[in-house]
């Protein structure tokens, strides 16, 4: 499966919209009758042209042309121009990669709700064709838009096609995006009031085949639309087919090769600064034998934890996520993720607990180090010691004034310009507490577990997502430093940035994470929740 870098950027510049969107907050909620963020979260009418199988479907559910006006209310005054001109220029991008001009061509009519479908190619090396659905606002507005942007065409050199199909008039030719060599495009008109723009003839022929038959298309998914049900409200809907779910939007390749597998569903709502994301993973059958519940162990860590921590994560069952034998979805998911972070030399410590840790487990990742918590013999102390033996640590007790310790440490040499020496190298400390135990990567960040208030920034954002009383099993809590790390590897990410003109790394002040099962016992789904802080 290829995708054209057009048809990426265009999904990427969706996520552009929503972050703008994702700055207005309540004020414009109470400054404007459209109500961004009570916006009622439903399939469009379009939908029903969208094929299931779709490999990646967008539906915007807000005017697009109030978007700069909205980013310009909630501007300081000095930035209010500057920022509605930067929305104006991402919104149009975004239209230009389908070889649309928004100010010339689309704003006059254009109305709140447009879709857009990325499908498979029917070749293993063919290019992936994509459907764009726009809704006008009144019976005339895209009738003329058409006329229009195929008599333009046509006066610059293009051969038209016109015939009907199924009834409808459907026209082809070749358009000329935006910059690019001319594409093949084909419309058709829908009750004069949808129209349909695709990337051929064959694929506008196929969203029209589908719109016949109530199986093969997104209105007609019960199950989508129940899931969607689930998911409150939002300003879009975005879906992914298992392979995109990979090749789009990076999660692991093994869990996209699951037969079970159906896709993903996800609703985009803007909370006050922040973009807020509630997703559900669907599969065939119900799941059985996931780890779902967080358990009173990690709220009693979460309790006793402290420091100044970039990050936070809250782990059911770290060693289960580190079997790679395990075939559950969770774990293909979270697994390879984890693995990847444990995998880095300076944690090495970190990944021995981890990996003979049943559970439960709290990361805090501080300046001073790593601090890891686990129920006390949650691993055993004696396997603990046995691994770092293996790696040639020597455990050995060390007094102090406020509680004692034991620390693993070995020998390293250390160079200088004069001489050589060897030195005590620490790879772990441990505290106990009842019930309880600690392990840090240095013994400055042992100590600061006192400091509790200086966790709070993390822990209120786990707050926000465990608002609804139902925490998830699987939680992360990253700051403005790691948050920007994290994003930055992130495909879509890298083209949200391309087509803002410039590093949007800067507005990004934390990002929030939680994974696990649907709190339905008979849920065939797992349930992502995703709070992005932008400021």
């Amino acid at each position: 499966m290829k995708a054209r870098p057009f048809l990426i950027a265009v999904v990427a510049t969706v996520l552009v919209l929503l972050s703008l969107v994702a700055g207005l907050g309540l004020a414009i909620a109470r400054q404007n009758p459209l109500r961004l963020v009570d916006q009622t979260l439903e399939l469009p009418r379009a939908a029903r042209f969208v094929p299931k199988k779709a490999a990646l479907s967008v539906h915007w559910l807000v005017d697009p042309a109030r978007v700069p006006a909205y980013a310009q209310a909630v501007a300081p005054p000095r930035d209010r121009r500057v920022v509605r001109d930067g929305a104006e220029q991402i919104r149009d991008g975004a239209f230009a990669f389908a070889g649309l001009d928004f100010q010339t061509e689309l704003v006059d009519w254009l109305g709140p709700q447009v879709s857009l479908a990325l499908l498979e190619p029917d070749e293993p090396e063919g290019s992936m064709g994509w459907l764009l659905v726009l809704e006008s606002r009144d019976q005339d507005g895209a009738r003329r838009f058409l006329q229009r942007f195929w008599q333009a065409r046509s006066l610059a050199g293009t051969d038209l096609q016109i015939s009907r199909y199924r009834g409808m008039g459907v026209i082809s030719g070749q358009g000329a995006l935006s910059g690019r060599d001319p594409q093949p495009l084909a419309t058709a008109l829908i009750d004069d009031d949808l129209l349909l723009l695709a990337s051929g003839r064959g694929v506008l022929e196929e969203a029209l085949d589908v719109s016949q038959l109530s199986d093969q298309h997104q209105l007609g998914d019960q199950e989508l639309v129940r899931s969607l049900r689930g998911l409150g409200d939002g300003v879009a809907v975005v879906t992914a087919s298992p392979a995109a779910v990979h090749s789009l939007l990076g999660l692991p390749e093994s869990l996209s090769q699951r037969q079970d597998l159906l896709g993903l569903v996800a609703a985009f709502q803007p909370e006050g600064a922040d973009l807020a994301i509630e997703g559900l993973l669907r599969f065939q059958q119900p799941l059985e034998g996931v780890f779902s519940e967080l358990g009173d162990g990690l709220a009693e860590l979460t309790a006793s934890a402290g420091g100044k921590a970039e990050a936070l994560a809250l782990i059911s069952s770290p060693s289960r996520l580190l079997d790679s034998t395990d075939q559950d979805p969770l774990v293909q998911w979270l697994g390879p993720l984890l693995q990847q972070q444990l995998t880095k030399a300076e944690v090495a410590s970190a990944a021995t607990i981890a990996g003979l840790d049943d559970g439960p487990l709290l990361w805090l990742q501080q300046p001073e180090g790593w601090v890891v918590g686990t129920q006390q013999e949650h691993p055993a102390v004696s396997m603990v010691d046995d691994a770092l033996t293996e790696q040639g640590f020597i455990r050995s007790d060390l007094p102090s004034d406020q509680e004692p310790l034991q620390v693993w440490t070995r020998l390293a040499r250390q160079q200088s310009s004069s001489k050589d020496s060897l030195e005590a190298k620490l790879g772990v400390a441990l505290a106990q507490e009842p019930g309880q135990a600690w392990w840090g990567q240095t013994l400055a960040a042992l100590q600061q577990r006192s400091q509790t208030k200086a966790l709070q920034p993390r822990l209120g954002q786990l707050n926000e997502l465990n608002r609804d009383g139902h925490p998830l099993a699987q939680q992360l809590a990253l700051g403005a430093i790691s948050g920007r790390g994290q994003l930055q590897h992130w495909r879509p990410w890298r083209y949200v940035q391309k087509l803002a003109g410039g590093s949007m790394q800067s507005s990004v002040q934390g990002l929030a994470i939680a994974i696990g099962p649907d709190q339905d016992e008979n849920s065939s789904s797992l349930r992502m929740r995703v709070r992005l802080n932008l400021g």
